[in-house]
């Protein structure tokens, strides 16, 4: 069970610490979809790799994906100079484009449906560990710079940090996990002075829940967590602003 679940767990908490400020950070600025689409574009350069690729490895596949997220993260950032007040509606149109696409080009493949499965919901219970120590190190970085170097929140680092964060999150855990661990627990602290601690403390027991249940239930391990992330928020929501829900009563 512990060769299971412990690559799961450390996988969904790593995924969880670091996707905490960067929902946070996406939530201020306003872009909720950037998730979905950066993470649908970086799962199209992924099976952009799988297909035209003969016997692609995981680096190589790896480095795909990156670029596509890098070139989304581009264009967000040219688009929000630009167009600011259009950048949400384009962020959504990218997403239907690129979740097409990736439906039309594993359409004719004999395990099409599959891979869709896999890109939409992932596979956490299968990591291994050899595969969370690839992306570890993305990881460390990330929080590292992002705490030790505040400026690199601010204009293209933003995007470019994003991208590198989702480019290895949706390999590991898919699309829904990824929207999932990003938007909800900054939902969850969106009203709370320690904003990080809340936000943190929601991906935590919503990841610790979820595989639990997931393993004991014998059920999809990615859906089951975003519904525990979706409880978990809201708990803590409600905890955290008792006045203003009296208020509204």
């Amino acid at each position: 069970m512990i060769e299971i679940v412990g690559p799961a767990l450390a996988a969904g908490l790593i995924i969880a610490l670091t996707h905490a400020p960067l929902g946070i950070e996406v939530l201020k600025r306003g872009i909720i979809f950037i998730d979905l689409a950066v993470a649908q574009i970086a799962g199209l350069g992924l099976v952009v790799a799988g297909i035209t690729m003969d016997e692609p490895s995981g680096w190589s596949m790896q480095a795909v994906a990156l670029i596509f997220a890098i070139l989304a993260g581009l264009f967000f950032r040219l688009v929000e100079t630009a167009m600011p007040k259009r950048l949400e509606a384009i962020i959504g149109c990218s997403f239907v484009l690129s979740a097409s696409l990736a439906v039309l080009l594993l359409a004719d493949q004999p395990h099409g449906g599959e891979e869709i499965q896999h890109l939409l919901s992932g596979q956490i219970l299968f990591i291994t560990w050899q595969e969370l120590l690839k992306h570890a190190p993305v990881y460390a970085l990330i929080l590292a710079l992002w705490f030790i170097r505040p400026a690199v929140r601010q204009g293209i680092g933003f995007y470019l940090l994003f991208a590198l964060a989702i480019t290895s999150s949706v390999q590991l855990v898919g699309v829904y996990v990824v929207f999932a661990s990003l938007i909800l627990p900054a939902l969850a602290a969106a009203k709370v002075k320690r904003k990080h601690l809340a936000a943190w403390t929601c991906g935590i027991v919503a990841v610790l829940s979820g595989i639990f249940a997931a393993t004991a239930f014998d059920m999809l391990a990615g859906p089951l967590i975003v519904v525990s992330y979706v409880v978990t928020s809201i708990i803590i929501a409600i905890a955290v602003s008792p006045k203003s829900l009296e208020g509204k009563v």
